[in-house]
Parts: C-alpha cells; sequence; structure tokens
C-alpha cells in the first residue's frame, strides 16, 4: 500500500514509522477540510496533528498560542526537522518582523505562530487574509471557556476567524476539557459542523501524590531527595514566595532557578534556557504564569500551594513524564490554601457567575484532595473518563488512607463556632476549643463559653484537619469578606443533631518516596560507557546550535541507538526520532560516536 503524503512526512520528516493513538484520523480529517475538537493529554503528540496537515494541504499553517515560552520552544525544535517556521510576538525586534514577513511573501514559510492578541490587532488579519492559509490550529483552547482554567476574553474573539478564513479548516486543542468546557469551546468559536477526537486523559506514567502541608519547606526537600538528578517544576502561589524557595532551595546544595512575569524578561528567557538545556535543574514557577516548555524529560511538578481547579492541576502536572517515563505530580495543601484561594475569588473584578464557576471548580479540587480512594480514578472522573479499577499508582493505592469517626469533634468545632458568634478564624475557634486563656479570649469574655476548653484531646493539627475537612464538604464556610471567618451551613444542621455519622480522613505521616524506576530496560554497566558518549555529543551539538539537548534527539531515540548500535545512515534512519533533515546534520557525527564504542 503506498504511503500517504501524511505519513511520508511522519516519516521522512519526524522520522517515525507509525502514528499514535488517533493522530491519523485527526490529520485525515483536517486534509479534507473539516473543522474538528481535539482533546489530547500532554505529551500525547498533539502538535503532530496541526503540524503535518498544515504541510500536505497548500499555504501557511496559522498557529494560535497563548504562551510565548511555547511559541519559540516549537519554533526551534521545527527548524532542527528542516520545517521553515517561525513566531510574531512582543519579543521579537523590528528587524525580525520584517524578515518573517518576507519570507512569506517568498513561500519560504510552511507554519506561523502568532498569539490570539497579536493575531487580532487592527490590520493584523488584514495582512495575512493576502496569504494562503493552509490550516488554522488554535492552542490550549480552553482559554475560550469560562469553564476552563485559564479563561482568556482575547479567545472569544477567535470566532472572526470563520470569516475572515473562509472555507480554511480550524482545529481547536486541549489537554484539560469537561462536557461544559467541550460545547462552549465550539460554540464560542463557532466552529462549523466539527469532528471531534477524545483522546484518553490517563497518564499511567505519572503518580499522583497529595500530603496535609506541616513544614512545607522541610517536605519539599524530603520530596526532591528521590529527585537529585532530575529536571523538576515546583509552582509557588506568588512571586515572593517563588523567589524566596528558589533561594532557599539553592542554600541546599540544589540547582533552582526562579520564573515568574515580574523578573526582567532576559533573567526569565536565561533561566527558562537553562532549564530546556541543563540536567537536575528545578525551576520554580507561579502557578499564574504558563510553563509552556515541551521539555520531555521532567520527572517532577511539585505544588507547594494550591491550584485553582482540577483544570489548572491536570495541565500543571502534566508537564512531568512527556517521555513516557515514570514520573510524580507531589503536592501538599492546607486551611490556609483554602482560605486564600477564597479571598482571591472574592476579591477578583470578575462576573457573579465566573465566581461561581471559579468557585465550584475549587471545590471539586478541594473534595479530590481529601479523597480516600483511588486518586486517579477520581481524577479521570472528573473529566467523564471512565478506569474500572484502581490504579496502583497513587498515594491512595500504595497507602490506604485511615479514617476516624469525627463526628463528636465536629459537633464541638461545629457548637464553638455558633456560640462565639461565627465572627473567628480557624486559629481563635482553636484557641477556644483547647482551653488557651488568651488576651483576646478574655477581652471577648469567650472564656466564659460552655465550649471553651472541651476539646484538649486533640491537637493543634489536629483541629486544623477538622475544619479543613469541614470546610471541603460543605459543613463549614471560610468567609473570605470577613477575613476567613468560620461560619456554619445549612448542612451543620445535620451534623449537629447527630442526624450523620462523619468518617473524616486522618493525616499521617508521608510515607517516604522512593526514586521511581525507568519504564525502560535502563542501561546495563557495559552500556554505560555508549549512553554517556551519546549524551556528551548531544548536549556539545545542542550548545553549538544553542538549542535544547532534546530538540537533537529526544532520549528515546539514543536509547534506541544504544540498544541497536546502527552503523550505516540507512539504519540511523530506523531509529525512531531520527528524519532526514537531522540525519543530514546531525547523522555521521552519531554514528562516528557509535563506532567508536562498539
Amino acid at each position: 500500500m503506498v504511503n500517504s503524503p501524511a505519513k511520508e512526512i511522519l516519516q521522512h520528516t519526524y522520522g517515525y514509522q507509525k502514528f499514535r493513538g488517533e493522530q491519523e484520523q485527526v490529520i485525515e480529517s483536517a486534509i479534507a477540510g473539516s473543522d474538528s475538537l481535539v482533546l489530547m493529554p500532554t505529551g500525547g503528540g498533539k502538535s503532530l496533528c496541526y503540524q503535518i496537515p498544515a504541510m500536505v494541504r497548500p499555504g501557511i499553517g496559522l498557529v494560535v498560542s497563548p504562551l510565548i515560552a511555547l511559541m519559540q520552544d516549537q519554533v526551534s525544535a521545527l527548524k532542527q526537522l528542516g520545517i521553515r517556521a517561525a513566531f510574531l510576538n512582543s519579543t521579537l525586534s523590528a528587524d525580525a518582523k520584517r524578515e518573517v514577513a518576507s519570507a512569506m511573501h517568498k513561500g519560504e514559510m510552511d507554519m506561523l505562530y502568532i498569539a490570539p492578541e497579536r493575531l487580532l490587532q487592527s490590520g493584523t488579519l488584514e495582512w495575512l487574509q493576502q496569504f494562503q492559509i493552509s490550516l488554522i490550529a488554535i492552542d490550549e483552547a480552553h482559554c475560550v471557556s469560562q469553564w476552563g482554567h485559564d479563561f482568556r476574553k482575547d479567545y472569544l474573539l477567535l470566532n472572526q476567524l470563520e470569516h475572515a478564513f473562509a472555507g480554511v479548516p480550524r482545529m481547536a486543542l486541549t489537554a484539560t476539557a469537561t462536557s461544559r468546557t467541550k460545547v462552549e469551546i465550539v460554540h464560542n468559536l463557532q466552529l462549523t459542523d466539527p469532528k471531534i477526537f477524545v483522546s484518553g486523559f490517563d497518564r499511567p506514567n505519572i503518580h499522583y501524590a497529595v500530603a496535609p502541608k506541616d513544614d512545607a519547606k522541610k517536605q519539599l526537600i524530603r520530596f526532591l531527595q528521590a529527585h537529585k538528578e532530575s529536571s523538576g517544576i515546583v509552582y509557588c502561589l506568588s512571586r515572593k514566595k517563588v523567589e524566596s524557595t528558589a533561594e532557599w532551595l539553592c542554600t541546599r546544595g540544589l540547582e533552582a532557578m526562579p520564573y515568574h512575569a515580574g523578573l526582567p524578561a532576559s533573567e526569565r528567557a536565561d533561566n527558562q534556557a537553562r532549564f530546556l538545556r541543563e540536567d537536575a535543574v528545578i525551576m520554580v514557577a507561579t502557578i499564574a504564569f504558563g510553563m509552556g516548555i515541551d521539555k520531555p524529560d521532567v520527572r517532577f511538578v511539585a505544588h507547594m500551594d494550591l491550584p485553582s481547579s482540577m483544570e489548572a492541576y491536570y495541565q500543571e502536572t502534566g508537564r512531568a513524564g512527556r517521555d513516557g517515563d515514570p514520573a510524580q505530580a507531589w503536592m501538599v495543601y492546607g486551611l490556609n490554601d483554602v482560605v486564600q484561594r477564597n479571598q482571591f475569588l472574592e476579591k477578583s473584578d470578575a462576573s457573579d457567575l465566573h465566581k461561581r464557576n471559579e468557585r465550584a471548580k475549587l471545590d471539586s479540587l478541594l473534595g479530590w484532595c481529601e479523597v480516600t480512594s483511588c486518586r486517579r480514578q477520581a481524577l479521570l472522573d472528573y473529566f467523564g473518563d471512565r478506569m474500572p479499577e484502581p490504579c496502583g499508582n497513587c498515594d491512595t493505592c500504595q497507602v490506604k488512607p485511615v479514617t476516624w469517626d469525627a463526628t463528636e469533634a465536629a459537633q464541638k468545632l461545629l457548637s464553638c463556632v455558633y456560640r462565639s458568634g461565627q465572627r473567628f478564624g480557624a486559629g481563635y475557634v482553636i484557641d477556644l476549643l483547647r482551653g488557651k486563656d488568651s488576651e483576646k479570649i478574655q477581652q471577648n469574655g469567650h472564656h466564659a463559653l460552655s465550649t471553651f476548653g472541651i476539646g484538649k484531646e486533640l491537637s493543634l493539627a489536629q483541629w486544623r484537619s477538622v475544619i479543613r475537612q469541614l470546610i471541603v464538604r460543605g459543613f463549614l464556610i471560610s468567609d473570605a469578606e470577613r477575613y476567613g471567618a468560620l461560619r456554619l451551613t445549612e448542612q451543620s444542621r445535620e451534623v449537629l443533631k447527630g442526624q450523620i455519622q462523619l468518617l473524616l480522613r486522618e493525616d499521617t505521616k508521608e510515607p517516604r518516596l522512593t526514586k521511581p524506576a525507568r519504564k525502560k530496560s535502563g542501561v546495563s554497566n557495559s552500556d554505560h560507557a555508549l549512553w554517556d558518549a551519546l549524551r556528551a555529543c548531544r548536549k556539545a551539538l545542542a550548545d553549538e546550535h544553542n538549542i535544547a539537548p532534546y530538540m537533537v534527539f529526544h532520549d528515546a531515540a539514543l536509547m534506541e541507538m544504544m540498544e541497536l548500535q546502527p552503523t550505516t545512515e540507512a539504519a540511523l534512519l530506523n531509529i525512531n526520532g531520527v528524519g532526514e533533515a537531522k540525519l543530514e546534520r546531525f547523522g555521521a557525527i552519531f554514528l562516528e560516536v557509535i563506532r567508536q564504542h562498539s
């Protein structure tokens, strides 16, 4: 059977023998001119779904992306494959922009990446209309939905593309979308009778773990002990915390760098380049600032603070293990995270509808943090994906959570909140329960309350755990407008009247994590010299060409070279990830390394 144009590009340009999952169906649909919505997990190969049809169809492929870092990353990788690609964003000089325009006019451009804000600027659409556009790909399409985790108003205006480029197929792509988000994407982008492609959301190589926040820095260091030779990302909520955490990790002998929107552009660029090109480097970043980076060998993503939603958590943890090897998603959270997130929502200028949406998403994430069943099953269930059996690769599968009958403790707590006027935060209420005769308690006359000192049997940490879980389950509210004052809800009556038994999760000490074993067979002692030589060769070439090492070849390609030890160009071309452009550019050098060690 004769190969299709799409398969020929896959084999000769990208160096892969066959498509994965639904890639081929998505590509053929776009080539035929159909609009489509593509849901595919991070690392599932979304970029091929629009890059290949953009090259098969006549004209220039237009890729709309909200992340400058991701644009630069993908354009650099495409150039190594011999694909003529460029981006237009705020980082380009006037001369660089003119060079891009010149290449387009000369017909020397296969693909153009552009941010939605720039695309929708006055004159940009009109300028692009003079060119033949082969395909329009709208990446991170969840940004168009108020039920997506990263809603951006500029995305709503992308429905103009239907009229500006009539007849050009549009493809909306995302890694995270609930049923509600999917409907909004199709509606807001005005996709025409789109084909819907949904791959499973499961990332089986990622181990998920969530722990109560105790001493977050010490917990992080314990977690990182299993990842001393690995690259990873640590997410923090504020810029200040990003910088202090990065600095603190450096004092502990780790290579850590900050990354947030407030840093000078040159420092951000330098830190990003180091993260991409070096091993065992940790990027400490704000949750709000998108880390649009295709680095395949990120071995862990750690959250020091609670993200805003399940969608945001899934997207951020999806940076880990893109190469398919074992990776870890680790998070600590506590009562203060819950209070802080609620305060953010209340202070937001967003509409009441948007706030309700955000609060519902936060509640879903909080509930997931406290689950006692398989964590992966609960995560997939949120996105409408079903897993029939527990995964065996999450914290709740490996160490079954212990529950305890907290009915009486909850009744004491709720009574104390009520009798003290529902005007105080968690710390004050706990002091009352534990009988702490502070000056403030004396001033308020609360030492005379019947609930004063009735909770001495539980520790401070235990009471904070009870409060956290009662908020998650809807029995308490932390009122952000009143500085986190605790208030009862309608559901509180059921507990106070003893109508339900309340089983809460017992906070236990985190199990010590061990470094995950590689999925692949690994490197034997006899192969170590060749493996190290191949990696050293890749690093030298990456430095010479000012690109990240994985843009030369991924680890998987080096592993295959080590195992098969090809000695001819034809044999090297059979290695997955070795296309014709890379063979011409790098092939002879790697063959020489293999010959020297065979």
